[in-house]
């Protein structure tokens, strides 16, 4: 199993994923299935703060002490939690989309595998 940690620099999980062996997709199937987890908690973290917003949002207008929507909004949206929230939301949009792509790059790297394989065979084919 592949450890991550959120130490772990880029670079060093893009050499994890094409590995030293150009021929071998192990390292590429073993990413896809240590990080689909971690992908799949940092989508959740992230569809949970976006509804968390709107629950909030709610909560600070109703504690804004005005009858008036307009000024219960910007109540809202100038209180620091409202601000936490949309931080968070960044911090979750960034984890998810790092590990979807790091996922596609592992599954590029699974067809690249797949088309040298052919192309291999082709060529064993027409040599023949």
């Amino acid at each position: 199993m592949i450890q991550m940690d959120g130490e772990t620099q880029t670079g060093n999980l893009l050499s994890i994923i094409i590995g030293d062996d150009m021929n071998e997709p192990t390292k590429a199937i073993q990413y896809l299935i240590d990080t689909a987890p971690l992908y799949a908690k940092a989508k959740a973290d992230r569809m949970y703060l976006e509804e968390f917003r709107k629950s909030r949002k709610a909560q600070l207008m109703s504690q804004a002490g005005t009858e008036v929507l307009g000024k219960q909004e910007v109540y809202a949206y100038a209180h620091e939690d409202y601000g936490v929230i949309l931080r968070g939301i960044r911090e979750a949009v960034e984890t998810e989309e790092k590990y979807r792509w790091l996922m596609t790059a592992a599954q590029a790297r699974i067809e690249c595998w797949r088309t040298e394989q052919y192309s291999a065979r082709m060529e064993m084919k027409a040599t023949q």
